[in-house]
This record gives C-alpha cells, structure tokens and sequence, in this order.
C-alpha cells in the first residue's frame, strides 16, 4: 500500500514537474513572440548643406538590445545620416542626438535644426495653427562636418521595451543613460566608426542624458573617449530649478529670465539700455542681493525689504504689492500667469515670447503651455510625413513623440547612497574633462526659456572646478527651443558647426 502511494506521489511531482517545465517554455516562446521584427529603411539623397553639395545615406530602422542571456529586452530606433563616399572615417566626425522629457522624441533637434529637412514656423511666436505646414531644405543642417545619428530612446517615437524587458530597465537616471551608451557603442562598432572623432548632444533633458553619458561612456572597460558635448538648454543640477519649500536656488536662478521676459513684453522701463545690460543688471541684483535677502528672510530691516522689493518690482514687472504677498518668491508658474494678466494673457514655459489667452484670468498659473501647444502639432505633422514620403518608412504603430509613460515612472535615484534631493550631474562632466583632455562643451542658452533658465546652466558651469577654457557659453533673443526664432536657427547652427570645425585643430 505505502509502494503504491508512493508511486502515485512520485507520478504526481512529474507531472507537476513537466505543468512547470512546458509552462516555462510557454512563457519563453510568448517573449519570444513580443520581439518584433528590426525593421530598417536606407534611402539615398543629396543636398546642399553650407554650401556643399554632397551625397548622403539615411538608415532609419531599430537595434536591438540585449540581456546577458542574448535575449532582446529593447528594440532603440534610430535616424543615421551619413555621408557617401567617405574613405578615412577618422576623418569624419559623428554625432549623437536626442531630445529630452524625459519621454520625448528627437523630432525637435532632428526637424528643428540639424536635419535635412526642417519645419518652418512662425519666427515671432505665433502659434502656427492647423496643416498644412511648410516642410523645407534645411542648408543649415550639419552634414557637411559630421554625419548625424538621431537616437529615440526607449519609450519615445518607435523605440520599445520587448521581450522579456521592463520599463523599470530603462526609465531612470542610470537606467537610461546605460541603454543610450550600449546603443552608441553597437552603433559605432557596427558601422566601425570607433576611430571617428564624437560628439554626443542634446537638449533639456537630453543634456541630463549627455552628462551621464560621459560617465557611461568614458569610464569603465569598454572606454569611449568623447570630442565634444553639444547641450542645448541645459540642465545639469536640478537644485537650480525644482523648488521647495526649503529650497531658495530656483527663485535666484529665474530671476534673470523674468527679467528677460519682462523686457521683451514691455513691463519694464528700457530707457538708456539694451536687454543684455538689463539681463546683466538682473544677474548682478540676483546674485550679490536677491540670493541674501532670501538667505535673511525675516531678519531683514524694513528698509532692506523695501529695498529689495523696489528692485525686485524693476526687473521683474510685477507690482511690489504682489511681490510683497509672495514673499519675495514668485515662481515661474506665478510668474507666467501675472506677468501680463492686466492684458487677460499668459506667457509661455518653453518661450516665454509667446502668449496664450484662458478660461479666466485668476488662476495661479495657465492651463497650457502657449509655446508648446503653439507649435506640437507642426512638429508632429513634419516628422510623420517626412518619414513616410521621403524615408519610406511603413509603421502601423504610433511614433511617440512626447510621451508620459517614460517620465511617470522615472527613477531619479542617482547613485547607491543617494537618500534624497535633487539630481546633481555637472560633476559628472567635470571628472569626464579632467580624464580627457580633448573633451570640450557648446552650451546654448535662450533668455526666454522658462523651463531651464540660463542662470541655473551659469551656476552649474561655475562649478565642480569645470575648466573654463573648454567651455563655449553661447546666447540667444529666443527660448527653450531657440531655433524657432530664425535668427538664432542660424546663429545656433553656425556656432555649432564652428565647434565640431575647431575639434579637427
């Protein structure tokens, strides 16, 4: 009786063995099954880019990544633009690109400026309206010194988590920066491009991502040595611009940026000055005043208050009154929504040149964005058809172009002991400086981008013992995307262009 029991026991654990067994691989052949297949497209063009006609190829299509098993976990689309005929690819420079968000796609820097193609909007920040759009030759682009590689990290335009990967795996910090790193390194080992001088570039967010990237890149085995960093509206630390209750650095770090506002709108008097004058008056009062009275707080005199209010009220157009109300600390949410409120306006976050009207004129802050919804849907519009009618590109999902899902779930733990605060990335760029001689940095700036304003990027470069000498500040009339502005497109593309050019000295 107890062999029979013991049998049927037996018999039973074998069965459940094999439950377990063909379950696993049920499971491994339903990963396998969300790989989608890489799908690339390479098309032959020619244009005429600062002058200089050349033949080029564009290779849009996926890479995938893999886990130590070899399994694929991401599927990163990419847009490569390379030139034809190249015989000594040291020679010829490559450059990396993305946007920011985090969860946003590389349409902006990839149809805004340094493409081929590019969208044209309004230049004085009029909302661009409804199609069709104006999609044109950009001679600005910079393929004549550099093929461009256009990266969508994961969770952005066509890139994905698949198989047995996980958000979690590449939404944060070091989880994105360690993907984007893994993908340029296939990128140039596939293309053997190891010995071309590199540059990595990006805008907002994307120059988080570019100073991780430096870590990523040039420290550890595999070491990749960069020529130069490309950051456009720069955040690095973000003490500079999330505020707290407890954290003053935002409030100083704006100031100078409402002050630009306040300019361009007419809320302040302009007599005997220029904007720069009146920006540098504004940086002088934040830094050497503005920063101690906040530092002072109650312990101010009444005649240092009032003081401080005056001068507060001069470069920020706002009435002493309400300055006096938020005491002395007006963020740039408040800002935008009181800077013209007399006039039933509000200004932009991304540019603050543009004005958008509301529901009411009471809120705390707007309900949108004028500069994002001002031009989103002419961006969107340029980058679907220009993939479609001129790449060839045939996809039936959507091409994410700014998406949420990256950035609700982003971890912003930084390293193995951070317990809290904010983000803090110059150091990063200073050690990588320090470890490479060659490593250089363009920083652009817009004195009317109200979501990484100038002074903050001014007190990061300040920092971390960052040498100077290999640091190009450059500035713009135009905000967080400075290339709606058409003067600035050129300038930006020009001094950019001038930078790669100056590595090759």
């Amino acid at each position: 009786m107890h062999k029979i029991i013991k049998i049927c026991l037996m018999a039973s654990v074998f069965a459940w063995s094999a439950g377990i067994a063909h379950s696993a691989e049920e499971t491994k052949k339903e990963d396998a099954a969300k790989v989608p297949e890489i799908q690339t497209s390479v098309t032959k063009h020619t244009g005429k880019f600062n002058g200089v006609t050349l033949k080029y190829t564009v290779s849009a299509g996926d890479t995938h990544l893999k886990n130590d098993k070899g399994e694929a976990v991401a599927s990163i689309f990419s847009t490569a633009y390379t030139k034809d005929g190249v015989k000594n690819p040291a020679a010829r420079p490559i450059t990396f690109m993305f946007n920011g968000g985090p969860g946003s796609a590389s349409l902006w820097l990839h149809m805004g400026v340094f493409g081929p193609k590019r969208i044209d909007v309004p230049s004085d920040a009029v909302n661009a309206g409804a199609a069709p759009y104006s999609l044109i030759d950009n001679p600005l682009s910079l393929l004549d010194v550099t093929d461009v590689v256009f990266i969508d990290p994961v969770g952005t335009g066509y890139s994905k988590v698949v198989g047995t990967g996980e958000g979690k795996d590449f939404w944060g910090l070091n989880e994105d920066a360690k993907s984007v790193a893994k993908f340029i390194q296939m990128y140039v080992t596939k293309n053997k491009r190891w010995n071309s001088p590199k540059y990595v570039g990006g805008e907002s967010y994307g120059t988080t991502r570019t100073a991780a990237l430096v870590k990523e890149l040039q420290q550890g085995y595999n070491s990749m040595a960069l020529n130069g960093l490309i950051m456009i509206s720069s955040i690095l630390d973000f003490q500079t611009t999330d505020g707290g209750s407890a954290n003053d650095d935002p409030y100083v770090s704006f100031l100078p940026t409402f002050a630009a506002t306040a300019w361009y709108h007419g809320k302040v008097d302009k007599t005997g000055t220029t904007l720069e004058a009146f920006v540098d008056e504004a940086r002088n009062f934040a830094i050497n005043e503005y920063s101690v009275a906040l530092l002072k707080g109650n312990r101010m005199t009444d005649a240092e208050r009032e003081n401080i209010l005056t001068k507060l009220s001069r470069y920020t157009g706002l009435s002493k009154g309400y300055l006096k109300q938020a005491r002395l600390r007006v963020n740039e949410f408040r800002f935008m929504k009181e800077l013209l409120r007399d006039e039933g306006k509000v200004v932009g976050r991304l540019d603050s040149r543009f004005t958008g009207t509301e529901e009411d004129d009471a809120g705390e802050t707007f309900e949108a964005d004028p500069s994002g919804y001002g031009i989103s849907a002419a961006y969107t519009a340029a980058v679907n058809d220009y993939f479609g009618r001129t790449l060839n590109i045939e996809r039936e999902e959507r091409y994410e172009v700014l998406s949420g899902k990256p950035g609700k779930k982003w971890n912003w733990k930084q390293g193995q002991s951070w317990t809290g605060g904010y983000p803090a990335l110059g150091h990063y760029v200073a050690r990588g400086m320090r470890q490479n001689k060659d490593l250089r940095m363009y920083v652009a700036n817009g004195y009317y981008d109200m979501a990484t304003p100038f002074f903050g990027t001014e007190y990061t470069m300040a920092q971390y013992g960052l040498d100077q000498n290999r640091i190009t500040m450059d500035y713009f009339e135009a905000g967080h995307m400075m290339y709606l502005h058409h003067p600035s497109l050129e300038k930006l593309a020009k001094n950019v262009r001038q930078f790669i050019l100056d590595g090759a000295k």
